[in-house]
């Protein structure tokens, strides 16, 4: 019986044979590594990863701080969302990619690298207000593209609150002022002390025809507590940046600390290492519902700080709190019970938040604020008044270390291309590599270490750094973990599995090409490639 022709396959005629038509075809591409798409400072983590790996850690460095001058920092007090976005997770555990970020760091400041200067000078002026990690971010990229840079801020040393709101046994000093000292060499002028009132005026003064206002969020927000003796309350960021001062205030036997985010952490397990026989953090909502990151949390109650959750203070004797005992109603929000409990207490720290002193900026006329912020534009942080821009605290945001260098580099490059008077095009985003694009047969269990730490009992007792580092060995077997996620690392597994030869190999570092007079668009290579660097596409005929 005759069969209708539709039911055949599509034929094309090859070489005298008769062939299936190809519809589809391979192409090599680089998808979006889920670290580096993780990354608020826009780090190319996967190419430094590969760095270290194949030993040259110099360049490595080099490739890291393109995007974040203090790898050193960042690898101590980032809380490195890269990693919980890391495909090998789903494997045997992400890659400790701050752990190599650290080791890099360390490994700089030991060998003495330094930024590569600029080759020619702009002639252009960009002043800088706040020396933490936004502004010095801005400041490092904005000097390397040849500007003359001035930071200008308020404190007796350089840092924010890298310096004045992080303890020593996270942050050391030394390394801070190292990675600092790389921005003076670079060319960066610090003017230290000095307090901005007139913004317009300096600016003016100084010849600078641009503006990045970094100022950190050093206010706490207060709440009115009755009590008979208000210097029993202190608010937490006085409080660490006295103690950052080298200042030892008496504190008393028993402390409570009133908030649930990583300050409140800090103050708590910086009350320890004071003296405090008991430290305990009171929440007014539930552990769940804590903003501090668990790893501060836990390492606060490994350290013997006690959790108070669902309490809120009501009010303060000589020597008690007053505290209600909270409950949460259908929407998961706290409320009072109208029962009450009594807390023994020498002080009270608040750590209820902390705001920006932005009253500085509201002298200039058609400056736009959202609360206690500055209002910018997203894609390019200029605010309504034309030069000035503005990153970090001092804008709408999540306030991290990380995310205030990220906007650092951004403000940077937007500054120097209004100075040029240019657009700066967005670039689009490769498409991410995700674990399902991974094809996981080449790469065996691997499990990643685990950096030394002080016991706890050893950790209270001064402001030693709690963390370790890793060795040279294990720092290189960890950047080996790094799965290339959506990017060809010519392992050779496409040219062995192509039935056709189809496949070209250029030399090392060129990767390959398709012959495809011969593919037929089988999809073996593909299907095998482990990093997902291959996607088949349909045919344009």
């Amino acid at each position: 019986m005759a069969r209708d022709i539709t039911e055949l396959p599509d034929l094309a005629t090859e070489g005298g044979r008769v062939a299936p038509v190809r519809s589809r075809m391979p192409i090599y591409l680089d998808r979006l590594p889920p670290c580096n798409n993780a990354c608020p400072a826009g780090e190319n983590i996967q190419e430094w990863l590969r760095l270290v790996k194949a030993g040259q850690e110099e360049d490595a460095w080099r490739e890291l701080v393109k995007n974040n001058p203090f790898p050193a920092i960042h690898g101590r007090v980032c809380y490195h969302p890269c990693e919980a976005a890391c495909n090998r997770e789903e494997l045997d555990g992400a890659v400790s990619i701050h752990s190599v970020e650290r080791y890099l760091g360390d490994l700089a400041i030991e060998r003495g690298w330094t930024f590569d200067k600029p080759r020619f000078s702009s002639g252009r002026k960009v002043l800088v207000i706040g020396a933490g990690p936004s502004g010095l971010s801005a400041a490092c990229q904005l000097a390397r593209m040849g500007h003359e840079v001035e930071i200008r801020d308020s404190s007796p040393l350089p840092g924010g609150m890298m310096r004045y709101g992080i303890p020593e046994y996270r942050l050391p000093r030394n390394v801070l002022d190292a990675e600092i000292a790389r921005l003076v060499d670079l060319g960066v002028k610090i003017t230290t002390d000095y307090t901005v009132t007139d913004l317009l005026a300096d600016q003016a003064e100084g010849g600078f025809e641009a503006v990045f206002v970094a100022i950190g969020a050093h206010l706490s927000k207060r709440v009115d507590i009755p009590n008979q003796d208000a210097s029993k309350i202190v608010d937490a960021v006085s409080f660490l940046r006295d103690v950052a001062s080298g200042e030892r205030p008496m504190i008393g036997r028993k402390v409570a600390v009133y908030g649930g985010g990583n300050t409140a952490m800090d103050a708590a397990r910086v009350a320890r290492r004071l003296g405090a026989e008991e430290s305990i953090v009171v929440y007014r909502r539930t552990k769940e519902q804590m903003p501090a990151h668990a790893d501060e949390r836990e390492g606060a109650e490994s350290e013997g700080v006690t959790m108070n959750w669902l309490r809120t203070i009501s009010s303060m004797d000589a020597d008690e709190l007053t505290v209600e005992v909270m409950e949460l109603d259908e929407n998961g929000r706290a409320r009072g019970t109208g029962r009450f409990e009594k807390l023994e207490a020498d002080t009270v720290i608040l750590a209820l938040g902390q705001e920006t002193d932005s009253n500085f900026l509201r002298k200039i006329p058609g400056m736009h604020f959202e609360h206690d912020v500055v209002g910018v534009d997203p894609r390019t942080l200029m605010t309504n008044v034309p030069g000035i821009f503005a990153g970090g605290d001092a804008v709408p945001s999540e306030r991290t270390v990380t995310i205030g260098v990220g906007h650092g580099k951004r403000a940077a490059r937007q500054i120097d291309a209004w100075l040029a008077g240019r657009e700066t095009p967005g670039r689009p985003k490769h498409e991410l590599a995700d674990f399902g694009k991974l094809n996981l047969w080449y790469f065996g269990d691997a499990r990643g270490h685990t950096q030394p730490e002080l016991a706890p009992e050893d950790r209270v007792t001064d402001f030693d750094e709690i963390v370790g580092g890793l060795s040279d060995e294990q720092a290189h077997t960890e950047a080996a973990r790094c799965l290339s996620c959506g990017n060809c690392f010519e392992c050779d597994g496409c040219l062995g599995s192509c039935p056709e030869d189809a496949i070209i190999k250029l030399g090392p570092g060129n990767r390959y090409r398709y012959d495809y007079d011969k593919c037929t668009g089988c999809s073996t290579c593909a299907d095998q490639c482990p990093v997902g660097a291959i996607k088949m596409v349909e045919e344009v005929r």
